[in-house]
């Protein structure tokens, strides 16, 4: 089949299909909605979403949290019904022939849902490129196999895309939009009721479980390092579930220091980026809160741990292509905040990276104006570019 085996009638409207697996997707749909609706006011939108798209206008057939499966084990569970709900997914899609399919993230589900349509005529859309710059890269082709046009979030995507012969789109990142270019510190304190006259080490060990498993020990002895140094410390951690915080308390129960960290930690449920905004030093996980860490101004070393047989692999095979790994120092292509991963991920240096931080405000005060810089790199209204590029793609009939 292909696309002119079913053209779009000129007196119907735009049918537009999307799919979002998880919170961050759905938000990322809700703003894309929103901006397509601005530019096809009669336009139909359905597909799989959550609260927010549904607030824009999408009529949801499925719950965006039906897919927020995660973990080998959970996914082999629930493997029947996510095949069933994909299978009903593509045949009502194609019964009801959108004039583009635009998969949101998810990209387990939504690349070889992009594949299946575009074999048949479809147009189709992939919004968030998975990591092809750090390892991977022969991912680009797989990818533009299943999508007419990756719209993508970083710079540096776009330029990989190409090599494949891919059209790639940098749109922005919508956190960048989302968030002031000069965050309110002082605001931020007072929300969380934090003493501003002592410092604040925000701890973010991970939102899963295993991360938290691996790195929470290094965290808290790192943290009693730097109690130790200095006891007026405020040493707060932000909690994104449920299943975290008692993943997080278990570490808690088992460090050697647990009744005096029990003592001096503050434990939040979520408010992550408010914490971020008014902490001196933030000690974090690899992955997107370094660059909400980012976007807050504030200074951070970054950590990560995998299992040793997962990163001797990875290392060995030569799948990893990146000389950093957190989204700060990739995007500004150097070493602009301290990364100790694996073996060199140990409290004592956790701890001496931090410090420097924590007793001396010209050391973050230096990483502001990079971090401003980099911030309006990805400051491009992310939602308006990402409908003007679904727009080309779809063409000019339906355009307001």
């Amino acid at each position: 089949m292909n696309r002119s085996e079913f053209p779009a009638p000129a007196d119907r409207p735009l049918r537009i299909a999307l799919c979002a697996g998880e919170a961050s997707g759905d938000l990322l749909g809700a703003g894309l909605v929103a901006e397509l609706r601005k530019r096809f006011p009669n336009a139909e939108f359905v597909g799989i979403g959550g609260d927010q798209m549904r607030a824009a206008g999408l009529d949801s057939w499925f719950d965006a949290s039906e897919l927020a499966v995660m973990g080998l084990a959970e996914v082999l569970r629930h493997l029947p019904r996510l095949l069933r709900l994909r299978r009903e997914f593509r045949e009502r899609l194609l019964a009801w022939k959108p004039d583009v399919f635009i998969g949101i993230d998810a990209p387990d589900f939504n690349l070889g849902v992009e594949r299946w349509l575009r074999e048949r005529g479809m147009r189709t859309v992939h919004y968030v490129s998975p990591s092809v710059w750090a390892w991977r890269e022969k991912r680009a082709e797989k990818i533009g196999r299943s999508a007419d046009c990756v719209l993508c979030l970083f710079p540096m995507e776009p330029p990989i895309y190409a090599r494949h012969g891919i059209d790639a789109r940098f749109v922005g990142h919508p956190l960048a939009d989302e968030m002031p270019l000069e965050p309110d510190r002082d605001t931020a304190r007072r929300r969380l009721g934090l003493d501003a006259t002592r410092p604040v080490l925000a701890l973010l060990p991970g939102s899963r479980v295993g991360e938290i498993e691996r790195l929470g020990p290094d965290f808290l002895s790192a943290a009693s390092k730097l109690l130790a140094q200095d006891p007026t410390l405020q040493v707060v951690v932000p909690m994104a579930n449920e299943h975290a915080r008692a993943a997080f308390q278990r570490v808690l129960a088992a460090h050697p220091d647990s009744i005096a960290l029990s003592a001096a930690l503050r434990v939040l449920n979520g408010q992550a980026r408010t914490l971020m905004i008014g902490s001196d030093a933030i000690l974090l996980a690899s992955g997107t809160a370094t660059l909400e860490a980012m976007l807050a101004k504030r200074p951070m070393v970054v950590a990560y741990k995998v299992a040793p047989l997962t990163y001797t692999l990875v290392k060995g095979l030569g799948l990893l292509k990146v000389a950093h790994y957190s989204l700060p120092n990739v995007l500004a292509g150097e070493p602009v905040v301290p990364e100790l991963m694996q073996q060199d991920c140990t409290p004592d240096n956790l701890a001496a990276a931090v410090a420097p931080f924590l007793r001396d405000p010209s050391a973050s005060a230096a990483l502001e104006p990079r971090f401003r810089e980099l911030h309006l790199q990805l400051r491009q209204d992310a939602s308006a570019r990402a409908a003007d590029a679904v727009a080309e793609l779809i063409g000019a009939r339906h355009v307001a």
